[in-house]
């Protein structure tokens, strides 16, 4: 006889009950300073890893901790009851650099909570992802109504390079019926989302070259073009005068949905009052189905160290934002053309890729995406989600769209406008937390129904 799926009470009750000891595993993964990047030690990314397993054990699934040449991912499965669907849950273990460490108001790998959020490296982006997972397996303990297979990545922050390897070995493992991706944001505190597009990327370095060595700026100054001076030129040709991307060749659209209140957005990116916003028309295009453009980084003398001297070489690192519907190599050509047309006094300039990805549309309809909705609504006590575009950018969504194809694709999250994912402080309300979890343990009870309702 098949056991009744929980109900929406008795699944509020069982989060709850089980929240204390998530916090306390989550707070346990931020201490992992696990960082995929080079030049860090990634034996405390193989310790996240055997953490984020050991996690998976205890809730009962077999599980393999994999590597297709770069970091290690961890895979958990436990088998569907008969006729139900499975559901993958994706997450990643891996977190970003913490940079200067001066402007933390507290250790990053130290989890402290201050005024209802929960400071520290990665409890926002993505711990708190894996425990969203974790809380709602644990809430359903041994009457969990779906299969599920959870995919929990090790190297998303320095560009998955090793995924599309790793889907393409596990394939038969992975294959679901619906994808849970628990990487995004939501609205607002107090406001659910779905995410249904993300801006692709483009990062590269570009070079520019003046003269052969430094040469001394009195005795030169004047005639000879600097390669700093140079460089800022060129950059500044990269936006018009209302701060547009002025790269020909980038696709762009309007047609966002909800617009940012500009006094809201203002605030939450942190703008220092008089600086004005960048390019025209809504903020919500600007975000998510325009492009964006910035320097990231610039190598050239640091000012206590600069002789007087003309700097013959200059680097810059530029990154853009794709649109919806672009494509990244013609975006690179675009701008590689662009940044060689437009080269100031004929300096030699030299283009290189870093790294590119694609963006995504999900078309956000069918029972799956209104399962994820009701199961928010009741989650937010009422609070409709609101389907949103996001101006950063997971490139690997585009390849789970093309490895599953007939998966319905729900990308959800732990963030807010304030969870600062990726810089110092970062942070997660512990209250849309809460919410969070529970509404995942509702999807997969809706998920449930909706898959035993469907044709065989």
């Amino acid at each position: 006889m098949t056991t009744p799926i929980m109900t929406e009470a008795e699944l509020h009750a069982a989060v709850q009950r089980e929240l204390p000891g998530v916090r306390a595993d989550l707070e346990r993964l931020v201490r992992i300073p696990g960082i995929a990047f080079e030049g860090f030690d990634h034996t405390q990314v193989e310790r996240s890893a055997e953490a984020v397993a050991q996690l998976l054990r205890d809730c009962g699934l077999e599980v393999d901790i994999v590597r297709a040449g770069g970091q290690p991912a961890v895979i958990g499965r436990k088998a569907a009851p008969a006729g139900a669907p499975t559901v993958m849950l994706y997450a990643h273990h891996d977190v970003q650099p913490v940079g200067d460490r001066t402007l933390w108001e507290s250790d990053p790998f130290e989890p402290v909570e201050r005024e209802g959020r929960l400071y520290g490296r990665g409890a926002a982006d993505d711990k708190a992802g894996i425990m969203a997972h974790i809380a709602a397996l644990r809430a359903f303990g041994d009457r969990l109504p779906v299969g599920v297979v959870l995919f929990i990545e090790g190297e998303e922050e320095y560009g998955s390079d090793s995924l599309e390897r790793l889907l393409a070995e596990h394939r038969d493992t992975l294959e679901s019926d619906v994808i849970v991706i628990a990487d995004s944001t939501n609205w607002d505190v107090g406001v659910p989302a779905l995410t249904t597009s993300l801006r692709g990327i483009v990062n590269c370095f570009v070079e520019v070259r003046t003269l052969e060595h430094a040469v001394h700026s009195g005795m030169f100054g004047g005639p000879v073009p600097d390669a700093l001076t140079t460089l800022v030129r060129l950059l500044a040709t990269l936006h018009d005068d209302a701060g547009n991307v002025a790269v020909q060749g980038l696709t762009g659209r309007e047609g966002a949905t909800v617009d940012y209140p500009e006094d809201r957005f203002r605030a939450e990116a942190s703008l220092v009052e008089g600086v004005g916003l960048l390019g025209t028309g809504k903020i919500t295009d600007r975000l998510w189905t325009k492009p964006a453009l910035a320097v990231l980084g610039i190598d050239a003398p640091a000012t206590a160290e600069a002789p007087n001297a003309l700097v013959p070489a200059a680097k810059a690192k530029v990154s853009v934002r794709l649109a919806p519907g672009d494509d990244p190599k013609k975006a690179y050509a675009a701008l590689r053309d662009h940044l060689h047309r437009y080269a100031p006094w004929g300096a030699q300039v030299q283009v290189t890729l870093e790294h590119d990805g694609a963006p995504c549309v999900i078309e956000a309809s069918g029972p799956m995406f209104d399962a994820a909705r009701s199961a928010f609504r009741t989650a937010w006590e009422g609070t409709d989600p609101v389907d949103i575009g996001v101006g950063g950018s997971i490139p690997f969504i585009a390849t789970f769209q093309e490895m599953f194809p007939e998966a319905a694709i729900l990308v959800t999250g732990v963030e807010d406008p304030h969870a600062r994912a990726h810089g110092p402080n970062e942070s997660l309300h512990l209250g849309e937390f809460a919410r969070v979890c529970l509404a995942e343990a509702l999807l997969l009870a809706k998920v449930a129904e909706v898959g035993s309702r469907r044709d065989p």
